[in-house]
Parts: C-alpha cells; sequence; structure tokens
C-alpha cells in the first residue's frame, strides 16, 4: 500500500529554522545537502511508514506519533508523524537532543 504524505506548516518553519542555523554557520553545501536529505526520508513514510517506532510523545496524545529518524550523530532529528488511514501527516521535525513534545498548535 502506498500512502500519501501530507506536511503541516510547522514541518516547513521547522526546516526553514534548521536551514537558517546551517547557513548562519557558513555551512550553505551541507545545508543544500541536508534538505535534499529530509525531503527524500519524508518521503519514504509513503512506503511502509508503520515501520518507524513509536515516538517518546506517543502517550501524550489520543493519537498514535511515530518518529522517523534523520541524520547521524550527533545532528540527528526525528521527524514527528501520524498514519491516519492511507495518509501519513507529518508533524513536526526536532533535534533528537531536545525534550520530546509536539508544538501546542497541533
Amino acid at each position: 500500500m502506498t500512502y500519501r504524505v501530507e506536511i503541516a506548516d510547522q514541518v516547513d518553519r521547522d526546516a526553514d529554522a534548521i536551514l537558517e542555523w546551517l547557513h548562519s554557520q557558513h555551512a550553505t553545501d551541507a545545508a543544500v545537502a541536508w534538505f535534499r536529505g529530509l525531503g527524500e526520508a519524508i518521503d519514504s513514510l509513503a512506503q511502509f511508514p508503520s515501520r518507524c517506532p513509536l515516538a517518546q510523545e506517543d502517550h501524550e496524545f489520543d493519537f498514535e506519533v511515530r518518529q522517523l529518524l534523520y541524520g547521524r550523530k550527533p545532528h540527528v532529528y526525528r521527524v514527528l508523524f501520524t498514519i491516519e488511514g492511507d495518509v501519513v501527516r507529518v508533524l513536526h521535525i526536532r533535534h533528537g537532543r531536545r525534550k520530546p513534545g509536539l508544538p501546542s498548535a497541533e
């Protein structure tokens, strides 16, 4: 089964903030590669998204929250998402070292 992947506005804000930080560190080439890889990782959720484990935040919500890990230590990001029928909704991107949670707007 192929899932449709939908990306919340928060994810765009998260990615923009990460890209801005990378640019501020004069890592323009790394920023482009990171962003391209992130897109491919998110696109991979169209196939078998339940392969990803439940996120630490899962118990806080009345819906299932899973995470896809992206990157290499120490720069691992958690792509938080939920599966609703044949749709994967990507909710948030968090650095792996940040405390668990989702923005309150979601």
